[in-house]
């Protein structure tokens, strides 16, 4: 376990740009999520990404890294012109266990909107798992990104449901939403300055998740999977009908995605 300095010490945000700091980003993986060596993006990833054409930010405590974020260069077909366009693809966010919950992922991202509009490009695209709460909220109610794709099984066996209860193999499918973030938009604006953006009205539709998904994984497989293909089937059909999901409402009986027609 890395000994991390006094909690109330100054976050320093920077550019990560030698070895010895992306091997902290490496670490920060195996830290906070528990990654298999299969599924860490390794020091010469980010490094080829750096090259490439895209950054490394990191969140240092003192000289100990206590998050990063990973932006790579990536193209999209402009929605207005239909012309494709560079724009940025996070890859991967990680902060430490001891750090999370304090604001640091938040300066992270505001910090890679800004470097990214800095270089003339204006969005940036990302995936997270539907079924985490924390991340809903977090992406959609403080960041102001959009959902218009579900993605099904997007990177194969999700690594963290290999094995259910008792040992037992269980494997489920790794959905992900594709969060959609136009960093010049008027409520990601708004949200940037902390303010606080326009009112999205009534929703149209909502889809409710597990309010415990890691519990309901480990301790009923068959009802997760049950779940998950619920789920994946109401995004879809959401979507397929103009929906847009645009916020998160945390209840900790059922939280629920909201959907507007936008």
């Amino acid at each position: 376990m890395a000994a991390y300095s006094n909690m109330g010490d100054e976050i320093d945000i920077r550019e990560c740009t030698t070895v010895e700091e992306f091997d902290q980003c490496v670490r920060l993986q195996r830290e906070a999520f528990g990654l298999p060596d299969l599924e860490l993006s390794p020091r010469r990833h980010l490094i080829v990404a750096r090259s490439a054409g895209g950054f490394t930010l990191g969140a240092f405590d003192g000289g100990l890294m206590v998050g990063y974020v990973l932006n790579q260069i990536a193209v999209r077909r402009s929605p207005l012109t239909g012309v494709e366009e560079p724009c940025g693809y996070s890859h991967m966010m990680a902060v430490a266990k001891e750090y999370q919950n304090r604001g640091v992922g938040a300066r992270l991202k505001w910090a890679q909107r800004a470097r990214v509009l800095s270089e003339g490009r204006r969005f940036i695209r990302w995936t997270w798992d539907p079924m985490q709460s924390r991340n809903a909220h977090f992406n959609l109610n403080r960041l102001g990104v959009v959902v218009r794709s579900y993605a099904p099984n997007y990177y194969g066996t999700d690594y963290s449901t290999t094995t259910g209860k008792f040992g037992e193999p269980l494997g489920l499918d790794s959905d992900r939403l594709v969060a959609e973030w136009d960093l010049d938009a008027p409520r990601v604006e708004a949200l940037a300055r902390g303010g606080s953006p326009e009112p999205l009205g009534v929703p149209e539709a909502s889809v409710v998740i597990p309010p415990n998904w890691g519990a309901l994984v480990r301790e009923d497989p068959s009802a997760a999977r049950e779940e998950l293909l619920r789920v994946r089937t109401e995004f879809k059909a959401a979507a397929a009908a103009g929906l847009v999901c645009a916020a998160f409402e945390r209840d900790s009986a059922r939280p629920r995605y909201l959907f507007y027609r936008c």
